[in-house]
């Protein structure tokens, strides 16, 4: 699988700070990846001994292959290496996922990647636990995890100016692709089964009205995760934190977004169960607590007030609603590329579904 860009070899060191990335000359087989990983750990970790390393599989992904390698202890000394999913390159741009690692990194919020090579990244173990759908209810986790995002958010560009959001060019490049590759359904606003996924053309209607309703939403541009799911969250129990991983959709987006996407993903991936989207109440807690932590990190320590949680609050509903209809296409793509064992094209009508359902409901809301 090619990647988009090519990168000379320096000093590891210098990728912190944004500078050239090392890039081996190595392609891993899927399929069997360990002799490319072995390969790699040569040059990465070559005190390592062969017979000593060790490999687990997380197996929670469902773009890529994530493989941990370390000697002794998983929570020490562990190298990351992810496989890059089948045809993922057509909708994610490789490049500005190193240049966020590198940025998030500089900002001491997301580890230091070490390398690319043909098919893929080694980056930097996060020491912690990925987070179980349970824990995202709890008030102390979610409070730190609405208070990294504050943290986040308030990250500038490195380049001078407002930055643009990624949504709406993301969103069309999906929309293309599935168009070209994935047999069209029929002309039906309601999908309530797999053969029920609407149309290219309803789709593209659809895409049309979102975007013309969301841009009187007027949520600012910020530094964004995109795909804060559960196990892209590690909590660190001894530490009393939380940080969050896997970057390939991380760019500027809208903040309402990021926030609505989140929440979005409180319905689970394998056993989504929208039931356990989260109340209004839980909703107003954490967005209290996201605003006051943005807020800070922006240079605004006053709390924020209780019109300003309903504005965000009506806000983060709408761009939910962008969340699940993105995520649809998404997997309408992936069950035509994708190798990993899921059913992609029920995940699509499960969020194709829920975005019809609270669709009108979602544009009634008006701030007050």
């Amino acid at each position: 699988m090619p990647l988009r860009h090519q990168w000379t070899t320096m000093d590891r060191g210098s990728a912190a700070a944004g500078g050239v990335l090392i890039h081996l000359d190595i392609h891993v087989d899927e399929e069997k990846p360990r002799l490319g990983i072995l390969e790699l750990l040569k040059t990465l970790r070559p005190q390592w001994k062969t017979e000593d390393i060790q490999m687990k599989v997380f197996t929670e992904g469902i773009t890529n292959c994530l493989t941990g390698c370390y000697v002794g202890s998983l929570q020490e000394a562990c190298v990351l290496v992810r496989v890059y999913g089948r045809n993922t390159e057509l909708y994610v741009d490789r490049q500005r996922e190193v240049e966020m690692f590198q940025l998030l990194h500089a900002h001491h919020c997301g580890p230091l990647i070490y390398c690319s090579f043909h098919n893929g990244i080694c980056y930097e173990f996060v020491r912690g636990e990925v987070l179980d759908d349970r824990l995202l209810r709890q008030p102390s986790i979610f409070r730190l995890i609405a208070a990294e995002m504050g943290r986040i958010h308030s990250i500038k560009p490195p380049a001078p100016g407002p930055a643009e959001a990624v949504l709406w060019a993301r969103m069309a490049k999906l929309l293309t692709l599935v168009g070209n590759n994935v047999q069209d359904g029929p002309d039906t606003h309601s999908p309530q089964n797999v053969p029920g996924l609407p149309s290219h053309k309803v789709l593209s209607d659809e895409m049309e009205t979102l975007k013309k309703h969301l841009s009187d939403t007027l949520s600012p541009v910020v530094l964004s995760h995109n795909d804060l799911l559960t196990k892209n969250i590690v909590y660190n129990l001894p530490e009393g934190t939380v940080k969050f991983i896997d970057y390939e959709y991380a760019d500027y987006n809208y903040q309402a977004f990021d926030i609505g996407n989140h929440f979005n993903e409180f319905a689970g991936v394998s056993d989504m169960d929208f039931s356990r989207y989260p109340s209004r109440g839980l909703q107003r807690e954490w967005l209290r607590a996201y605003l006051e932590s943005y807020r800070r990190a922006s240079g605004r320590p006053s709390p924020p007030t209780e019109t300003e949680v309903t504005a965000l609050y009506i806000q983060v509903c709408k761009f939910s609603l962008a969340s699940n209809f993105f995520w649809g296409l998404w997997a309408m793509l992936q069950s035509h590329f994708s190798s990993i064992d899921f059913d992609f094209k029920r995940y699509a009508t499960d969020r194709l579904h829920f975005y019809f359902q609270k669709k009108a409901a979602y544009f009634k809301l008006t701030e007050v």
